[in-house]
C-alpha cells in the first residue's frame, strides 16, 4: 500500500500593507512595542481553528481563521494552509463583514481562457501548489477595508491509509503571530473501536503541552484537543512572537478482532481488510540501482547507507541481487542468492564498493533485473511460495540505450507480464517523475520521490519497510454476485504487514438482510480464505452513532477512492479508454465537489470593486504554481433578454404572454398557506421549480377575502446536483451538497459549468438587492423578485415574485402551472361585452378546444422595478385557471419544495 499521510497543515496567516513598499514578513512588525498584542501591521488574527472529524478512516477537515483590520486604512491579509497531497479540497469560502462568497468546483479546461484573461489583467489569485514531501500549499489574499472582519474557511477530505500499523495525523502548525483563540479539535469515530491514540508536539515543552493538550479515547470514540493560551504561545515569557512553529502529530489504530470489517450506510459499503498474525511470505528482491555520474557524492553515499540498513532487515528465507546501471549494466551475482549471513556479509562489502560512473541506462538495468526474477522462478531457484519485487532507484532521465520513456514502459510491461510489482524511487527533482510513476502504476507498484535532504537514507529505508513483510499474495475480494455495483479495485498483488486494503461499492438492493464478503489470498504456507458476514439489522444498530461525525461518509469515501483509482488508471490509458476514465472521474469530482487534477475551485475576492478571483487548483507531482483555470467567476450586471416571458406574482397571479397575439392570459390559484405548487418540471433537463404559499398576518378563513402569496421558492437541477431555496429572508444554495447562504443585501454572482445543455453548460446565479437571476445555459433564465413591506405592517408580509424571462431551451415535455405554456399554443377572444364591473369587460375565450368566460383585467410586472411595477393587461381565467390549465389546480400540489 502507498504510504499514507494524514492532515498535514501549515497555518501561516500573514498580513502586509496593500500597495505599499513594506515587507510581507510579519516578524519585523511584531517587534514594534507600539502595536497591540496579537496585532501585526494592523491585522489581528483573533481566531484560528482546525476541526477534524474522522469516521472509519475518512477525514473531513475544516480550517477556519478569523481576522479583523484594526488599522484605519485598507490592508491585505493572506491565508496560507498546507494540506496533504492525497487530500481533495471540497470547499473554500470568504466571509467579509457577514457576506459569504462561496467556492465552486468545475471542469478545469472550461475556464482556461477566462483565467488567462484574469491573469492578463493583473488580477491576483490564490492557488494550491506542491510545496513539500507530503504537502500542497493553499494560499489566498484579500484586501480588507478598515474595521472589516474576514473569515477564511477551507474544507478538505481524505481517506487515511494505514501505514506501518497506524493512522497518522501530521499537522505542521505555523500561525506566525500570537492568536487569542487557537485550537485544534479532532474527533474520531471508528466502529471497530479505537485501540490506541496519542498526540505530541515538537514545538512546545511537555510541561506546557500537558496543560494545553487533552486526549482521550473510549470504545468507538476518540478526542484530541490542543488549546494553547496566549502565554503558552509566547516564544519567551516577555516575547510577542509565537513558538507555535513545528509538528503536531496524532496517531491512532483500531481494534482488529477479525481480519476484516464491513460497514454499510445508505446503500454504500466499505470493506477494510488487515489480518493480523500471519507468517511473512518470503520475497525475492531485485535492487536496480542508478550509479551514473549524477549520483556522485552525497546521493550515492546515502543510497549505500540505506542499502546497508535494508540488508540488516533481510530475512534468511529471502533472495536478492543488486543490478547496477550507468552507461552499461553490471550485477553483484549472476543469479538471485539467498540472504544467508554469509551472503549478506558479502553483499555489504559489494554495496560499500559501489562507485559512480557514466550515463543512465534505465531500460537495460530494469530488464536485467526483471529477467533475473523470471529465471529464478522458471529454474526453481526460489521457493514456490515466495513473491518477487523489483525496486529501482534513479536520479535522472535515461540518456543512453533506449531513452524514449514510452518505449521503456512498453519493454518493462512486456517483460514483467503482470507477474510482480515494480517500485520506482526518484532521487531528487532532476528527473521525469511522471514517467517513473506511470511505469510503476501499470506494473502494480507505486513511485516515491526521495528528497535530497539529510535524511534521504532514512526515506529509502522507510520505503523498504513498507514492502519488507508481504503477508499475502494474489489477494481477491469477493462479494455476492449481482449484489454490488461500481466496485473499487478489489484485486491486489500483495498485502503488506502494517497496511490495509480498502474496497468500497454500491449495493443493488438497500433492503437486503445480509451481506457476505470473502477474501482469498496465498499465504506463506497455504491458501487462505477470510469470510466476513454482516447482519444488516445488527449493522444498523452498530452504526446508530454515525451521525457523531457525518452521515454520508461511506458514499463520499467510495467517491474519493473511485476518483483516486480512475485518475491512476488514466495515467497509462489512451484514446477512447482515457476519455472514458476522464469523463467518469470528472463527473464524480463535480458531483462530490472535489478539487482534483481535473477540476478547479475559485471564489470571489471583492477588491477595489474589481472582479478578483481565488483559485484552488490540484497540482500533479511535477506541477508548479500556475493553475489552468478558475472554477468560479462573478458577473457585474445582468440585462434580461427582451423576449416574451411568463411569471407569477402577487396574490399569486399567473401571467402567460403569447407573442403572436400581443396579448396575455392570467389566472389565480387560491390555496391555503403552506401549500406547495409545482410551477415548472422538465424531465429532460432535470429542472424543477416549486413554490410555497403564505398568507397575510391576519387573514380571513373566507377564501373570497383571503390574500395569499409565494413566500418560498425551490429551484433545482438534478443533472447538476444544484438546489436553491429562496425565502423572503435568505437564499440557500446547495451546490453538490455543499450549502452556502446569502442575504438579499448581498451582491454576488456564482457561475459553474456542468452537464445541462449541449450547446451551453453554464449555470449562473446572481443576487443584487431584491433581485435574483438564475440562468442555466443560454436558453433558460429565471428572475426572483423580493417584495418588502413595512416590518410593523399589521396585515401584509414580505413575498416573492417569480419570472421566466427565457425558456426556449427547455424541452417539449416541460409541465407545471407555468411550464405547460412554454410551447406555442393558440387562443381566440371574441364577443367582448360589458361585465359586472364596467371597467372590466367580459369575453369568450376559446383555448384547448374549450370555451371559457374571461374578464379583462391587469396585473403588475415587477421585474424591472420591484417597488412600482409596470401594468400588464390580460384576460383573467376564473376558478383557479379551470379550462386553461391541464387538469385541475390540485393536480399541481406537491409535498415539498424539492
Amino acid at each position: 500500500m502507498a504510504s499514507a499521510w494524514w492532515p498535514c497543515l501549515i497555518l501561516a496567516l500573514l498580513s502586509s500593507l496593500a500597495a505599499s513598499g513594506f515587507p510581507r514578513s510579519p516578524f519585523r512588525l511584531l517587534g514594534k512595542r507600539s502595536l497591540p498584542e496579537g496585532v501585526a501591521n494592523g491585522i489581528e488574527v483573533y481566531s484560528t481553528k482546525i476541526n477534524s472529524k474522522v469516521t472509519s478512516r475518512f477525514a473531513h477537515n475544516v480550517v477556519t481563521t478569523r481576522t479583523v483590520n484594526r488599522a484605519d486604512t485598507a490592508k491585505e491579509v493572506s491565508f496560507d494552509v498546507e494540506l496533504p497531497k492525497t487530500a481533495f479540497i471540497t470547499n473554500f469560502t470568504l466571509t467579509i463583514d457577514g457576506v459569504t462568497y462561496p467556492g465552486n468546483v468545475k471542469e478545469k479546461e472550461v475556464a482556461k481562457k477566462q483565467y488567462e484573461k484574469a491573469v492578463s489583467q493583473g488580477k491576483t489569485a490564490g492557488l494550491v501548489k506542491a510545496s513539500g514531501r507530503k504537502l500542497e500549499k493553499f494560499t489566498v489574499s484579500v484586501n480588507v477595508a478598515a474595521g472589516s472582519k474576514v473569515t477564511f474557511e477551507l474544507t478538505y477530505e481524505e481517506l487515511l491509509k494505514r501505514h506501518k500499523g497506524k493512522y497518522e495525523m501530521y499537522l505542521k502548525v505555523q500561525p506566525k503571530q500570537l492568536v487569542k483563540h487557537f485550537e485544534i479539535e479532532v474527533d474520531i469515530f471508528e466502529p471497530q473501536g479505537i485501540s490506541m491514540l496519542d498526540a505530541e508536539a515538537s514545538f512546545i515543552t511537555n510541561d506546557l503541552l500537558g496543560s494545553a493538550l487533552t486526549k482521550s479515547f473510549s470504545g468507538k470514540k476518540g478526542h484530541v484537543s490542543f488549546k494553547p493560551s496566549l502565554d503558552q504561545q509566547r516564544s519567551c515569557p516577555t516575547c510577542t512572537d509565537s513558538l507555535l512553529d513545528g509538528d503536531f502529530t496524532i496517531t491512532y489504530d483500531v481494534n482488529r478482532e477479525s481480519p476484516g470489517n464491513v460497514q454499510i450506510v445508505n446503500g454504500y459499503f466499505v470493506h477494510f481488510f488487515a489480518p493480523q498474525g500471519l507468517a511473512v511470505v518470503p520475497k525475492n528482491v531485485a535492487f536496480v540501482i542508478d550509479i551514473s555520474g549524477s549520483m556522485a557524492g552525497r546521493k550515492l553515499e546515502q543510497t549505500k547507507e540505506a542499502l546497508l540498513r535494508i540488508l540488516e532487515d533481510m530475512k534468511e528465507e529471502d533472495y536478492l541481487n543488486f543490478i547496477l546501471f550507468s552507461g552499461d549494466v553490471s550485477t553483484w551475482k549472476e543469479h538471485l542468492v539467498q540472504a544467508t549471513p554469509e551472503n549478506l556479509q558479502e553483499a555489504r562489502t559489494f554495496v560499500k564498493s559501489m562507485e559512480d560512473k557514466g550515463m543512465t541506462n534505465i531500460n537495460d538495468g530494469l530488464l536485467r533485473g526483471i529477467s533475473m526474477l523470471n529465471k529464478a522462478r522458471e529454474e526453481h531457484r526460489v521457493p514456490e511460495r515466495s513473491t518477487s519485487i523489483v525496486i529501482m532507484l534513479t536520479d535522472g532521465d535515461a540518456n543512453v540505450g533506449e531513452s524514449r520513456p514510452e518505449k521503456i514502459q512498453e519493454n518493462v510491461r512486456n517483460a514483467i507480464g503482470g507477474k510482480f510489482p515494480l517500485y520506482n524511487l526518484g532521487f531528487g527533482n532532476n528527473l521525469n517523475y511522471n514517467f517513473l510513476e506511470n511505469m510503476a502504476l501499470e506494473n502494480h507498484g507505486f513511485a516515491r520521490r526521495i528528497y535530497e535532504d539529510s535524511d534521504a537514507d532514512l526515506q529509502l529505508q522507510g520505503f523498504y519497510e513498507e514492502v519488507a513483510n508481504p503477508l499475502l499474495t494474489g489477494v481477491e475480494m469477493e462479494y455476492p454476485e449481482n449484489a454490488v455495483l461500481d466496485l473499487t479495485q478489489n484485486t491486489y498483488q500483495h498485502f503488506y504487514d502494517g497496511s490495509e486494503i480498502v474496497v468500497a461499492g454500491r449495493l443493488v438492493d438497500e433492503d437486503m438482510n445480509s451481506f457476505k464478503a470473502d477474501v482469498k489470498g496465498h499465504g506463506a504456507t497455504n491458501d487462505l480464505t477470510f469470510t466476513e458476514e454482516v447482519d444488516m439489522k445488527e449493522m444498523e444498530k452498530a452504526l446508530q452513532e454515525r451521525d457523531y461525525i457525518f452521515g454520508n461518509y461511506i458514499e463520499r469515501l467510495w467517491a474519493y477512492l473511485t476518483i483516486e483509482q480512475l485518475l491512476e488508471k488514466r495515467k497509462n490509458a489512451h484514446g477512447e479508454e482515457k476519455e472514458n476514465l476522464t469523463a467518469r472521474a470528472l463527473d464524480l469530482s463535480l458531483k462530490y465537489h472535489f478539487v482534483t487534477p481535473l477540476t478547479s475551485m475559485v471564489v470571489t475576492k471583492p477588491e477595489d470593486n474589481e472582479d478578483e478571483r481565488a483559485i484552488a487548483d490540484k497540482p500533479g507531482e511535477d506541477a508548479e504554481a500556475t493553475p489552468l483555470s478558475p472554477a468560479m467567476s462573478y458577473l457585474t450586471s445582468y440585462q434580461p433578454p427582451q423576449n416574451p416571458y411568463y411569471y407569477v406574482d402577487g396574490d399569486p397571479h399567473f401571467i402567460i404572454q403569447v407573442p403572436e397575439k400581443d396579448d396575455a392570459l392570467c389566472f389565480n390559484i387560491d390555496e391555503a398557506p403552506g401549500t406547495v405548487l409545482r410551477l415548472i418540471r422538465d424531465p429532460v433537463t432535470g429542472l424543477t421549480v416549486n413554490g410555497q404559499i403564505i398568507g397575510d398576518k391576519r387573514s380571513s378563513p373566507d377564501s373570497k377575502t383571503r390574500k395569499t402569496y409565494f413566500g418560498k421558492l425551490g429551484i433545482a437541477n438534478a443533472q447538476m446536483d444544484f438546489q436553491v431555496e429562496v425565502t423572503t429572508e435568505k437564499i440557500t444554495l446547495w451546490n453538490r451538497a455543499v450549502p452556502s447562504t446569502f442575504s438579499w443585501l448581498d451582491t454576488v454572482t456564482v457561475t459553474q459549468d456542468g452537464h445541462f445543455l449541449a450547446s451551453s453548460r453554464r449555470l449562473s446565479m446572481m443576487i443584487n438587492r431584491k433581485n435574483m437571476v438564475v440562468s442555466f445555459g443560454d436558453g433558460v433564465t429565471f428572475v426572483v423578485i423580493l417584495h418588502q413591506v413595512w416590518k410593523k405592517h399589521p396585515v401584509h408580509r414580505d413575498f416573492l415574485g417569480f419570472y421566466v424571462v427565457d425558456s426556449h431551451r427547455m424541452s417539449a415535455q416541460t409541465h407545471g402551472l407555468l411550464g405547460q405554456f412554454f410551447q406555442p399554443f393558440d387562443f381566440k377572444v371574441s364577443d367582448i361585452r360589458p361585465g359586472s364591473d364596467p371597467a372590466k369587460p367580459d369575453a369568450t375565450l376559446v383555448v384547448k378546444n374549450r370555451q371559457l368566460i374571461v374578464t379583462r383585467g391587469s396585473q403588475k410586472d415587477y421585474r424591472k422595478d420591484a417597488s412600482i411595477g409596470t401594468k400588464v393587461v390580460c384576460w383573467f381565467v376564473h376558478n383557479n385557471g379551470e379550462g386553461l390549465i391541464d387538469g385541475v389546480h390540485t393536480d399541481y400540489i406537491v409535498p415539498n419544495l424539492f
